[in-house]
């Protein structure tokens, strides 16, 4: 089973809480309650295998910002919202992205797994920021793109099962990437196999058949 920790960030009111206690309890809680720090954790099967999710809602309050640095390094994807009816928590997602993309080290282990979510379609007579600009976005950024609603649970479910699967390659693609043990090959005397003599000139010469140890002897 695969064990993955998710991030939420997002400025205040953008509706956070309600994507995730949407997803993981199936209600809409329409009442703002800001928001310190809350983990949900969820169990799904997703491509006939088993995931356990610990979802970290985190706070949109600049109060909290050193905070998320923890989260970040701890984090395995990333969910980061914006009211599609409010152009500033809009621009305020763009920070967080620069915030994530200068704690991992990309470098090394390439781009994190990011979903970008414009919340409140629901709302489209206030609207003030178009779906193509979020997705105009994402294609700068490389990453999933996705308009939900938390109180029609339009796409909800469809955020975390495309961030999971976004994590499961990421860490095939790791695992494919490491060096393959040492090569083994049959003991042309019989049975058995032994394994590849080191070429690296640096290592200690292995004990020659003729260097036997010398005897020794108990004294009871």
């Amino acid at each position: 089973m695969g064990d993955y920790k998710i991030c939420i960030f997002g400025s205040g009111g953008v509706g956070k809480s309600c994507l995730v206690i949407q997803f993981v309890q199936g209600v809409f809680t329409p009442k703002y309650d800001p928001t310190i720090e809350d983990v949900y954790t969820k169990t799904l099967e997703i491509d006939e295998k088993q995931y356990s999710l610990e979802i970290l809602d985190t706070a949109g309050s600049d109060e909290f910002s050193s905070m998320r640095d923890l989260y970040v390094n701890s984090g395995h994807g990333f969910v980061l919202v914006y009211s599609i009816t409010s152009q500033a928590t809009f621009n305020d997602v763009q920070r967080h992205y620069s915030r994530i993309i200068d704690i991992k080290d990309i470098d090394t282990h390439g781009r994190p797994a990011i979903v970008l979510v414009g919340n409140k379609c629901d709302s489209e007579n206030e609207r003030v920021v178009s779906r193509e600009t979020g997705q105009e976005l994402a294609r700068k950024w490389n990453c999933a793109f996705l308009e939900t609603s938390a109180k029609d649970r339009t796409n909800v479910s469809e955020v975390f099962y495309d961030l999971v699967r976004q994590i499961a390659r990421k860490n095939q693609t790791s695992r494919s990437s490491q060096p393959s043990p040492p090569t083994t090959k049959k003991n042309p005397s019989g049975s058995g196999k032994v394994k590849e003599r080191d070429e690296n000139p640096f290592t200690s010469p292995t004990t020659k058949p003729e260097d036997k140890k010398k005897p020794c002897c108990v004294i009871l």
